[in-house]
């Protein structure tokens, strides 16, 4: 007899029905202090799966593009059988970096020192004049490889190894089950970015991650947004660990663009109500997934230094739509380069002043519950 499969329907809850009375934000110290900053490095963005990228970056094969994760300049190419690899950026000759392009399409990896060349799947296939050193073997020297897995169509790598202390590392299946067919519906996969835009914002990467996950700043600092979205419209079904997130409501319009109107066909076959929802998630450590009905974005963080972080943001289509006439991705990406710019600036604005010696922690209001959530997760990497 056949079992019939019932799809579970995940429990939203509005944010305030989530806030733990007494929540304050972080000490000074966790958005100033060089010496934090350096073991942010080594205990989260050195043992946890960073984002790099998405496959459609490097569809072809020899396609590659450099990335950087805790100071390591890493190699993602395609290679000729079409899967993806990860190295190090560093000759296994005399350390030198290998490519200092950001990214482009090779048919194997050379050294600009010494010629050491490498294939795509980082073996040494060439090494001038080695064969005269007795005991050299080609098959001793491939490129250092990273840890590397996709998700959802998204490029994720690992610097941890399976002995990594702290317990952090998990196969990258393991540590996204609990988003396990979550977002199917979106086809993240098959997407196609039609922008990207590169902000180098002054202010510490958990800014920006606390400005994300609340909408308690809306009415003041995004009179556009609000107009299309309620700012006291969310609601969560993630609110403890590393994914935090939820929904909010659109209004009459039909998407969050300049114009209100949809910019380009719908990314997935979704639900009636999810066209009148955007979501919004945060992965831990430097993701933040926002889904539309007709487009996805992403922001990628980079962070450069206690005051500094570097934010790479696409929009994703699903691919049929570039061929559409009424394809107009520039709707969307107007509306979130302004608003994106309004989150910056009040992020530039909170480091400017948590810097000052009369800051100290101030209490989350009951529409904070999010970034409090977000809080208590990261100090369990540091204390």
């Amino acid at each position: 007899m056949a079992v019939t499969q019932i799809k579970a329907v995940p429990a939203f809850r509005k944010t305030a029905e989530t806030f733990t009375s007494g929540a304050k934000t972080l000490e000074q110290k966790y958005f100033v202090s060089q010496e934090i900053f350096g073991e942010e490095q080594e205990k989260i963005f050195s043992t946890q799966w960073i984002l790099v990228g998405h496959q459609s970056a490097i569809a072809q094969a020899g396609e590659y593009f450099i990335s950087e994760v805790a100071g390591e300049s890493l190699i993602v190419v395609r290679d000729k059988r079409g899967e993806i690899q990860g190295f190090y950026n560093v000759c296994r000759h005399r350390g030198t970096r290998l490519l200092e392009n950001r990214n482009g399409q090779l048919s194997a990896i050379q050294c600009p020192y010494h010629a050491w060349t490498y294939d795509l799947n980082g073996r040494l296939i060439g090494a001038p004049h080695m064969d005269e050193v007795p005991g050299f073997d080609k098959a001793d020297y491939s490129l250092h490889a990273v840890n590397l897995a996709l998700w959802e169509g998204f490029i994720f790598m690992n610097l941890a190894s399976a002995s990594t202390e702290r317990g952090g590392y998990k196969s990258l299946e393991e540590w996204f089950t609990p988003l396990a067919g979550k977002f199917s519906h979106w086809n993240l996969p098959q997407l196609r970015s039609a922008k990207r835009i590169e902000y180098d914002v002054h202010a510490n990467w958990k800014l920006i991650f606390e400005n994300y996950s609340e909408c308690y700043h809306c009415p003041g600092v995004h009179p556009a947004l609000s107009k299309l979205t309620p700012y006291d419209s969310a609601e969560n079904d993630l609110c403890e660990g590393p994914f935090l997130g939820g929904f909010m409501k659109i209004n009459k319009s039909k998407s969050l663009t300049m114009s209100g109107n949809a910019c380009a066909s719908p990314v997935g076959d979704m639900d009636a109500e999810d066209f009148h929802r955007v979501f919004y998630y945060s992965i831990f450590p430097n993701m933040l997934l926002s889904l539309h009905p007709d487009y996805v974005m992403v922001h990628l963080l980079r962070p450069q230094s206690p005051d500094r972080t570097l934010i790479f943001c696409d929009w994703f289509f699903h691919p049929n739509a570039f061929d559409h006439g009424d394809f107009r991705p520039n709707d969307a990406v107007e509306f979130w380069d302004m608003v994106n710019k309004q989150d910056w600036h009040v992020c530039e604005l909170s480091q400017q002043g948590i810097s000052s010696r009369a800051y100290e922690p101030g209490p989350y209001s009951a529409r904070e519950s999010i970034p409090a959530a977000w809080d208590r997760y990261y100090l369990r990497f540091m204390n």
